[in-house]
């Protein structure tokens, strides 16, 4: 079992300590579906955020969320990789109220208002008001499991103790097994990441607690009634085409939601600014290339629809982007700087992206017939994006003073290790530099760094829209001259 925080914090000293005092505090027991739903509609009515962190979902895949938990539905997400599913689903347990009471010792975290097994039963009937209460923090309610092949129904479910045997107690007692992930998660939310790779014959020991809410072990029925909202994930090409979900299964799912990829670039870009840790500047044209670039793989008839590009590659490529910023300062930190010259600061360009095409190949699932074109397809459509991006944010603005700078013959060094001094000092006063910096979000006092980004961006755009010749050298370095 995980929980989204590693870090339980104490109870309030506050809470009932009895169950006397429990019942002389006015607490009520609820299932976990009606809590679900109470503090769901709570916070609707509050106007408060109910799933946070969760980007691009709010018109789409969010209301169908919150009417199968106002339903009381257990339900499975179907999605192509990296579309959220998982964050979605442990962004559920912030629905639940932050403690509940349990019985102190209780494997199966049963509610002192509502034991379930023989042996809780026994204990509140003797200890009466004087029954000691724990209190269980939300984030220790929450189980998750991936499906892989050699999960057993053991794992799941449980299974029968022999030691417990060996000690006396017979087969049909309760306390002879040990359980499993799922009836350890009473009173909580389960997760199954991936159902379609669960073994057909373990996805049978779900169907009794998804509708009779009890468990079977090793062809004893055990009677308890488990009280648990059950979520799956699951890739809609194993779910509908090769049919590995368990008709029965599907069957007993209440709800079945769809999630998909950002549906527009500004949502896409807020992704990868919530999700991505940049060790250096990345200027916003260059997340934007980044973003558009995700979008046209994503899009592309060379690479395999039913795999998806997942929303990870943008935010690794943002990454990958920001480290090469980095090296290039720490290596041009290493060389000799010139008295009274501050030392480069890590800020990415569009060059910088290049390199993302060949680390980030493995993230992409080509068709078939394109083995050994994949660093050449994502090259172009990281150009494709490139050029899109000039497009967007430069159009219509006079950029002659750049293709003049060239026209007699002069020549503009840039590349991986070129400091933002060098490149600014071959640039010069370009009419224009200062309205281009503006529309990329520069601002009227961009420092070096930021500026040289800027420069670097035109000149590759203006090379992209075929009007300036463009150079690689062998050592690394890229030459921007005139077309001729």
């Amino acid at each position: 079992m995980t929980a989204p925080n590693p870090v339980i914090p104490a109870p309030p000293a506050d809470l009932p300590g009895t169950l006397g005092a429990l019942r002389a505090a006015g607490h009520r027991h609820r299932s976990v579906k009606q809590e679900l739903r109470d503090n769901l509609l709570a916070r609707m009515r509050a106007g408060a955020d109910r799933f946070p962190g969760i980007v691009g979902y709010d018109d789409t895949v969010l209301p169908e969320v919150e009417r199968a938990l106002l339903a009381g539905h257990d339900m499975v997400l179907l999605g192509e990789r990296g579309q959220g599913k998982t964050r979605l689903i442990r962004s559920l347990v912030g629905l639940l109220d932050e403690w509940t009471p349990v019985i102190a010792g209780s494997v199966l975290n049963e509610h002192p208002l509502h034991p379930i097994t023989p042996a809780s039963r026994a204990l509140v009937a003797e200890a009466g008001d004087d029954l000691p209460v724990g209190w269980l923090h939300r984030s220790m309610r929450y189980g998750e499991k991936l499906a892989t092949p050699d999960t057993s129904v053991g794992d799941l479910i449980g299974d029968v103790d022999p030691i417990r045997l060996a000690q006396g107690r017979s087969l049909g007692d309760p306390e002879t097994i040990h359980f499993g992930l799922v009836p350890r998660t009473n009173r909580g939310i389960f997760a199954v990441n991936e159902l379609p790779d669960l073994a057909e014959r373990i996805q049978v020991a779900l169907l009794n607690v998804l509708e009779e809410r009890d468990i079977q072990v090793r062809g004893y029925q055990l009677r308890l009634p488990l009280d648990l909202f059950l979520v799956a994930s699951a890739n809609p090409e194993d779910y509908t085409n090769r049919g590995r979900i368990i008709t029965p299964l599907k069957d007993r799912f209440g709800a079945e939601v769809r999630t998909h990829y950002p549906v527009d670039l500004e949502l896409e870009l807020a992704l990868i600014r919530q999700e991505a840790d940049l060790v250096a500047e990345v200027p916003e044209h260059v997340l934007e290339v980044l973003a558009r670039f995700a979008r046209a793989v994503r899009e592309s008839p060379s690479v395999d629809p039913r795999s998806g590009v997942s929303a990870r590659f943008a935010i690794a490529a943002a990454e990958t982007v920001a480290a090469a910023a980095l090296r290039r300062a720490g290596l041009l930190a290493a060389a000799d700087t010139p008295e009274g010259v501050r030392p480069e600061a890590p800020v990415a360009r569009v060059g910088d992206a290049v390199s993302v095409t060949s680390t980030l190949r493995g993230k992409v699932e080509f068709e078939s017939g394109e083995e050994g074109r994949e660093v050449e397809i994502l090259g172009h459509l990281l150009r494709t994006a490139t050029a899109e991006t000039f497009r967007a944010r430069l159009a219509g603005l006079d950029l002659s003073g750049f293709t003049g700078l060239v026209a007699e013959g002069t020549v503009i060094e840039t590349g991986e290790l070129v400091s933002s001094a060098e490149l600014l000092r071959q640039v010069g006063t370009v009419p224009g530099l200062a309205k281009a910096l503006d529309r990329l979000g520069m601002g009227d006092a961009p420092t070096p760094e930021e500026a040289a980004a800027g420069v670097e961006f035109v000149l590759e755009g203006l090379h992209l829209t075929r009007r300036l010749g463009k150079d690689v050298t062998d050592s690394g370095r890229t030459r921007y001259g005139g077309r001729g």
